[in-house]
């Protein structure tokens, strides 16, 4: 059961909420109130509930200090629910910038709405908890899988269709919907407004958020990051009408209402052409980044279908680099990102004019380097560090001589960063690929299937577990799945076929094979051995 906590200093409130819904019907358990932010704070490291329903006026601390503190602490969990009244909004305004799921006015309070809300945060949850799973499960690039596979999805750089599904799989997405269409979106705050990188950052993400959970309100959806300026989208469709296209603009619009009420951006999209199979989303993302090159903020929403012929000529098609690309950020191989990236430098250099397809190129090599690299974020900021505005400088560029300067720049420090990185972060992915092995050691796992998953060839996976393990890679899962199985034959009383049926083998027969191949013993004989020997 999920564990949700109430916090109000108003007992009737309190008393109100806990009686509103039928808890057990959320899978939720009320495991406690409290009357101010400290005992709450209490309450919250010893039963640790996911979800926190917290006016945001109590005395001691009140819910706005009690967000941010647990924010601070304990990360993205738990979720909380603000209940405020209307004079409060300046400080609810506020309190989404700790990623609230929501906040509920007390007078207007009724099932609907707390249900509404509460149905949001299970969902948020469970996306937390899936990107958590991740995280433990090993992986290469822990912070960023999910990421990297948008990335792969939007710019064609999945090697077949059966990696696409593989990684679906592993990261339990859905792409079962008929029709697709992708958007590029810009968050354009007001001119003159100074603000930090931890104030960029955290109106960014504030502003991600929202546009996450109203878009999903209206149709399903995946928001994916790009830099702290930038997302794309990626809409699914039941079908392919009028209906549907209109119910996508009045979910961008209502999107971009909200977060100009409450954080004073604006919005400007590109969107592309719908497509009929997820691994053409890629041609609309492609349509979606043509059309954002004529958004204006009086004009925020254009569609491809809108754009003049012309503008085609201005868009950046970085598959045509995909393969290096890829295996340069993969396998951190400077010296091929350096050959690619100074191809793409020379194509710019030689269309001295072409200003527009110049900045999209180089945002786009961009957005790769922020999603593909461990730790993008800082890494990126630290080549730019000289800079006020960081990476974000690329957008005052204002001809293809700039824009040439500064992708040079990133060329030297990506260069220079995986030269120093390299052998660190090879043992690091052959680190991910065993604590992968060790966690899905009951399924059958074969070299090309987790190459697959973590995005890697097969060949560079065998080399580079042979040369860091001293062992193969079939071997490695061999001796880890036997592992395995003596514990079960001597712990658990499974009979040999059980055994072999659990950890994946064809046939109880192979799995003796391999077993006495590995032990010297056949399963039965090991497990005498062992009755005998106690």
């Amino acid at each position: 059961m999920i564990k949700l906590l109430i916090v109000d200093d108003e007992p009737l409130v309190q008393i109100g909420v806990k009686s509103m819904l039928n808890w057990a019907d959320y899978g939720i358990e009320v495991c406690g109130t409290a009357m101010n932010g400290a005992a709450a704070l209490k309450m919250i490291e010893e039963y640790s509930p996911e979800i926190v329903i917290a006016d945001i006026r109590m005395p001691i601390m009140n819910g706005l200090e009690l967000a941010k503190t647990c924010r601070d602490t304990y990360g993205r969990i738990p979720l909380f629910i603000i209940l405020t009244s209307y004079e409060e909004f300046e400080l609810a305004r506020q309190a989404l910038s700790y990623e609230v799921v929501d906040y509920l006015i007390k007078m207007e309070l009724d099932k609907e709405s707390l249900a509404a809300s509460i149905e949001t945060a299970l969902k948020r949850l469970k996306d937390l908890k899936a990107t958590e799973a991740i995280r433990t499960a090993g992986r290469p690039l822990l912070q960023t899988y999910m990421d990297k596979f948008f990335l792969r999805l939007l710019h064609n750089l999945f090697d077949n269709e059966e990696q696409f599904l593989l990684q679906t799989k592993d990261l339990n997405l859905n792409f079962d919907h008929k029709y697709y269409a992708a958007a590029h979106c810009e968050i354009l705050e007001d001119v003159g407004r100074e603000m930090t990188r931890e104030q960029l950052m955290n109106l960014y993400t504030s502003t991600l958020q929202m546009v996450r959970d109203i878009l999903n309100r209206y149709l399903p959806c995946h928001v994916i990051s790009l830099d702290i300026k930038h997302f794309s989208v990626i809409f699914q469709f039941p079908s392919i009408d009028e209906e549907e296209r209109q119910k996508m603009l009045k979910a961008l619009d209502n999107a971009g209402t909200m977060v100009h009420n409450y954080f004073n951006v604006r919005l400007t999209v590109g969107i592309g052409s719908v497509v009929d199979a997820p691994l053409k989303i890629s041609d609309s993302y492609q349509d979606a980044r043509i059309a954002f090159t004529s958004a204006t903020t009086q004009d925020p929403y254009r569609d491809y279908n809108q754009v003049r012929p012309e503008a085609i000529k201005n868009s950046f098609n970085i598959t045509l680099f995909k393969n290096d690309l890829t295996q340069a950020f993969e396998e951190f191989d400077s010296s091929i990102l350096y050959d690619t990236l100074t191809q793409i430098l020379d194509l710019f250099s030689q269309n001295p004019l072409r200003y527009l397809q110049a900045i999209d190129g180089a945002c786009n090599i961009l957005y790769l380097s922020l999603s593909l690299l461990p730790n993008g974020e800082d890494t990126i900021s630290e080549i730019f560090s000289d800079d006020s505005d960081g990476y974000r400088s690329i957008y005052r560029m204002g001809n293809v001589e700039q824009v040439t300067e500064w992708m040079t720049r990133l060329r030297d420090g990506l260069c220079e960063t995986l030269k120093s990185k390299r052998v660190t972060y090879k043992e690091h992915v052959v680190t991910s690929v065993q604590k992968y092995i060790q966690n899905h050691i009951e399924e059958r796992l074969t070299l090309n299937e987790v190459a697959a998953i973590f995005g890697l060839s097969p060949n560079y996976l065998s080399a580079l577990f042979k040369k860091t393990c001293n062992i193969g890679f079939s071997e490695y899962v061999t001796q880890i799945k036997v592992t395995k199985a003596k514990a079960m034959l001597l712990d658990q009383d499974l009979k040999v076929y059980e055994v072999a049926d659990r950890l994946g083998f064809e046939s109880a027969f192979y799995f003796s094979k391999v077993f006495k191949k590995v032990v010297g013993l056949s399963p039965r004989e090991f497990v005498q051995q062992k009755t005998e020997e106690s």
